[in-house]
């Protein structure tokens, strides 16, 4: 079912053109200061991928992909990409692709079964990253070193953001929290997930939220995770296992969290197979990608995504996603933006 969040007393600070030239700004810094601060490269990405080789991300393990037949290939049906966690991770193999350095891309995605609303969108564009590690970074203290990096690269673009357009004020704090899933279910024992992820980015401003995907001390996961990109299973120097985590900011025009980056240390071989066996997927292990990890001719990873639209959208300080975008949106809910004075695209 879609949705919407109606902000009270909304105002668009930026005026279309300006908004523009702010997407610009973002997109084309943010990009430079991600592959400097990661040594990451550029590569192009595809749209879609064969289907059957296991290369696509179901994301939560539910979403359906957008396919269609391919006529000179009698008909044999390719899969609109999700996101790239399967695909970089094979394309870092293929370029030889050293320790320490990674790859970036420019991910755009069609997600047909999203809640159409504020936060999401049929049309997805995010930079979706990834980078060599060595058997010794898989630890929590290598992740929170990568996510630092990254957070870093967003402070930067926030403060030249507000120095190009004098009228938005910085939101991020100069701190990053890191909390355990499990440690945020015990501090808000009688919230839901959602609950706790809105209570504690509207007290700390920013925080990344480590082991998403698997069974916290109530028996469910904080969030649902495919069992074969992220490993959020494997002990760590912290009490509950997982090396992986989201990072939310607190969004004060609409008041509530915001998801800006998934990212995670990716499975060894090891984490793939408890993972497909406790969430039952075993029969995936047949598959082209699981089978090049499983044989040891994939490279140990580290890699996420990072919304572009959603960056845009919280640094401009937009009420929908709508205002960043051009995407399809139920009649009632254009309808609705107008009254609302929110501007979509």
């Amino acid at each position: 079912m879609s949705y919407l969040i109606e902000p009270s007393h909304y105002k668009p600070l930026l005026n279309a053109a300006e908004t523009e030239q702010g997407i610009k700004v973002i997109k084309e810094f943010f990009a430079d200061n991600l592959s400097t601060g990661l040594r990451l490269r550029r590569v192009t990405a595809p749209l879609f991928v064969r289907r059957g080789l296991g290369l696509n991300d179901d994301l939560s393990g539910t979403e359906r992909a957008v396919t269609f037949p391919i006529k000179d290939l009698g008909d044999a049906r390719a899969e609109v990409v999700h996101s790239l966690a399967k695909w970089k991770r094979l394309t870092l193999a293929e370029y030889a692709v050293a320790e320490g350095y990674g790859i970036y891309t420019d991910m755009n995605a069609i997600r047909a079964d999203e809640e159409l609303g504020n936060l999401h969108s049929l049309y997805v564009d995010q930079w979706d990253w990834e980078r060599v590690i060595a058997p010794a970074d898989r630890t929590i203290d290598f992740l929170k070193k990568v996510v630092r990096c990254i957070y870093e690269a967003m402070l930067r673009t926030e403060y030249l953001v507000c120095e190009r357009f004098p009228q938005l004020r910085p939101q991020l704090p100069e701190r990053l929290t890191f909390l355990h899933a499990e440690e945020l279910r015990q501090r808000y024992p009688s919230l839901s997930s959602k609950e706790r992820e809105n209570a504690i980015a509207e007290e700390l401003g920013a925080v990344f939220i480590i082991g998403i995907g698997g069974p916290l001390g109530d028996g469910k996961p904080h969030d649902l995770r495919a069992p074969d990109y992220d490993d959020y299973s494997s002990p760590s120097s912290l009490p509950w296992p997982g090396l992986n985590g989201d990072l939310l900011v607190w969004n004060a025009v609409l008041g509530r969290a915001f998801e800006l980056s998934s990212m995670g240390i990716r499975v060894d071989r090891e984490a793939l197979l408890r993972q497909l066996r406790e969430s039952g997927k075993d029969d995936r292990q047949q598959l082209y990608f699981h089978q090049r990890l499983l044989n040891g001719t994939l490279p140990l990873s580290v890699g996420g995504g990072i919304g572009q639209s959603r960056l845009c959208m919280y640094y401009l300080q937009k009420a929908h996603i709508g205002e960043i975008q051009a995407s399809i949106w139920p009649d009632e809910m254009r309808s609705r933006c107008r009254e609302l004075g929110i501007p979509l695209i």
